[in-house]
């Protein structure tokens, strides 16, 4: 399936979904942006996992700056809000999400990763929120979402200094899970992707939905929500029977890597 700047294509029971203007370093004007949304709402119904990443060379390069105009307060609340409902949908979806990072990841891109599940960066990967120096400001999610992965200082630093991260540094701060050599980030997320698309799906949302959601909530609250989770989860009829195969010995054990 093909949008315009956006493709989709399936791996198995893996979704692969491609920013797909290169030679814009794949900035995100309005129109990738509702793509982006309405892609993550119209999933195939096989897909149990997706991989995001980006043609050429690199991930994405932020927000379109061609398309930025003048907008009163009212028009740029809404303009942000569009932006926060289809990111929305990549965070709080039907399957968990695995980035695939590689050069650009700056500005509004930075911020369409934060809400991804899994980001695998690979050595070209960078990192940066140039707003601050452009007289602007995150309007896409980055300023719940960043500092969640890295800290509230070290995003204030981001955007008053412009300073820029590497990807062994990105990765050592929190901003990638996992760090492989350039060229292999889709690789290593695909792998991760397929290995996730196995889970009972009820766990797989429960990681999405519920554990973010317990993780702001106060300690007596987020016990209750986790107690009421697993109950859900673990009365699945797949829960079930995969407990029992473990059990039975049909299943593997942990085993140091």
């Amino acid at each position: 399936m093909t949008q315009k700047y956006l493709h989709l294509e399936m791996r198995g029971n893996v979704a692969v979904i491609r920013l797909a203007r290169p030679a814009k370093r794949n900035a995100l004007g309005d129109a990738l942006i509702l793509a982006l949304r309405n892609q993550f709402e119209n999933l195939p119904a096989d897909a149990k996992a997706a991989v995001l990443c980006g043609e050429g060379d690199h991930f994405c390069a932020g927000l379109d700056l061609s398309e930025l105009k003048e907008r009163d307060a009212g028009q740029g609340l809404h303009h942000s809000r569009m932006w926060h409902a289809a990111l929305e949908r990549v965070q709080f979806g039907l399957v968990p999400v695995i980035a695939a990072l590689h050069g650009a990841v700056v500005g509004g891109g930075l911020e369409l990763a934060s809400a991804c599940h899994i980001r695998v960066a690979d050595g070209s990967a960078f990192y940066a929120l140039p707003e601050g120096s452009r007289g602007i400001f995150v309007g896409g999610g980055g300023a719940v979402r960043i500092p969640r992965l890295i800290g509230a200082a070290r995003m204030t630093d981001m955007m008053l200094t412009g300073r820029v991260y590497n990807a062994e540094e990105g990765e050592r701060i929190g901003l990638s899970q996992y760090l492989v050599p350039q060229g292999q980030a889709f690789d290593k997320a695909l792998e991760l992707a397929s290995r996730v698309a196995e889970n009972a799906p009820l766990t797989n949302y429960a990681l999405m939905h519920a554990l973010p959601r317990i993780a702001e909530q106060p300690a007596d609250q987020g016990f209750f929500t986790e107690a009421l989770m697993a109950a859900v989860a673990q009365s699945a009829p797949e829960a079930k029977s995969r407990v029992k195969d473990f059990l039975d010995g049909k299943a593997s054990k942990v085993k140091k890597t």
